[in-house]
């Protein structure tokens, strides 16, 4: 494709018109379609929706394995031999804490994650008392990634205030069996659904470099295109030993930022998010998920590190964006710069202890 080529696909994307899956997979795989021109094409649609801001999430992993389901890319399934660092749901001032800590990183969004198939009725109705708190003291939005759910428990979630329920779709139908056996693909598409039966808005994204093809990856962003998804995060695969999936397959930076830029085109509304594995894969061009992605996390993920805040945050201004917070990007700059940070030493890739309970830390210290 040409770069006028290029440039008609991204004003066709802002437009609304949906590119052809033909047309997708050729983003993907076609060398002589050339990388900068295409991250430029995918840029003007990001600007177009986004500007130059960029979103902050900070995750908290509120329990960290006991998961009785078995799907092979995840530290915490049942089948997976890794090293992680279990415990129990966290106490709700621990969860407050870090939501507390996070305001303060300049996040815009607070994620909580549960480990398990799904929740109860009374552990729901506990959670929503906890979303309840959160939002009256902190400006905060507040996603929640809890497992399977249906339109009662998506409902008391919704009245309590929840602005985002995750659920990802991880992959393509058709690629879905060779992931997990636990529960099905339709399982998630029908916890979207209920999310979006009650009124809230759903974050639902994909795992890159599974032994997926170019095919299931296109798929999936069609398939979050249908489910109007406004939050769409992309992994790309961490290498976890012990995990069932643990070898990454075909994850150059190159293939990555394209995959990116193939989503925002699908999606050009949607807060795309170079979420786990952007470090690894992505290596020297990280900075370049920037142009067709408007989001990422800040300390690492649910058991693995990430980079440190400095080198995030550092990032972001170096390059000339904002963020989305009532923190000033400066000023964070400077305070985390400041700070000697352990995730910037060559050690485990899995987060310690410490750094998955940084309220419980912060108080022993």
């Amino acid at each position: 494709m040409t770069r006028d080529e290029l440039t008609q696909l991204a004003e066709d994307s802002i437009a609304g018109a949906l590119p052809s899956p033909e047309l997708c997979e050729r983003l993907l795989t076609d060398p002589s379609i050339e990388l900068l021109p295409l991250l430029d094409a995918a840029f003007r649609v990001r600007q177009h929706y986004k500007g130059r801001e960029v979103s902050i999430h900070i995750l908290s992993n509120a329990q960290s394995g006991h998961c009785p389901e078995d799907c092979g890319y995840c530290s915490q399934a049942n089948t997976s031999d890794s090293t992680i660092n279990e415990y129990p749901q966290k106490k709700d001032e621990e969860i407050l804490e870090e939501a507390r800590l996070a305001h303060a990183a300049g996040a815009f969004r607070y994620c909580m994650v549960y480990a398990g198939t799904g929740p109860s009725k009374t552990r729901t109705e506990k959670l929503a008392s906890l979303i309840r708190e959160i939002k009256s003291r902190y400006s905060l939005e507040v996603c929640v990634s809890a497992g399977l759910l249906n339109d009662e428990h998506a409902r008391t979630l919704k009245e309590a205030g929840l602005d985002r329920l995750n659920h990802n779709l991880n992959t393509s139908e058709a690629f879905y069996p060779e992931i997990c056996s636990t529960h099905t693909y339709q399982d998630r598409v029908d916890t979207l659904t209920a999310a979006r039966n009650v009124g809230l808005d759903v974050c639902s994204g994909m795992i890159v470099g599974m032994g997926e093809t170019a095919a299931d990856v296109v798929e999936t962003a069609h398939t979050l295109r249908r489910l109007k998804a406004p939050s769409i995060p992309i992994n790309f695969l961490v290498s976890i030993p012990g995990n069932r999936i643990s070898e990454p397959v075909g994850l150059s930076p190159d293939y990555c930022l394209r995959v990116l830029c193939m989503f925002r085109f699908v999606n050009p509304t949607a807060e795309l998010r170079t979420a786990a594995g952007r470090e690894a894969h992505l290596r020297s061009m990280e900075v370049m998920a920037l142009y067709p992605a408007n989001s990422l996390f800040l300390d690492g993920y649910l058991t693995t590190r990430g980079n440190s805040r400095a080198k995030t945050l550092k990032m972001i201004q170096d390059a000339g964006f904002t963020i989305q917070s009532d923190q000033d990007l400066d000023d964070l700059v400077e305070r985390e710069s400041s700070i000697s940070d352990p995730n910037d030493a060559d050690r485990s890739i899995m987060k310690s202890l410490e750094e998955m309970r940084p309220a419980e830390s912060a108080k022993n210290h």
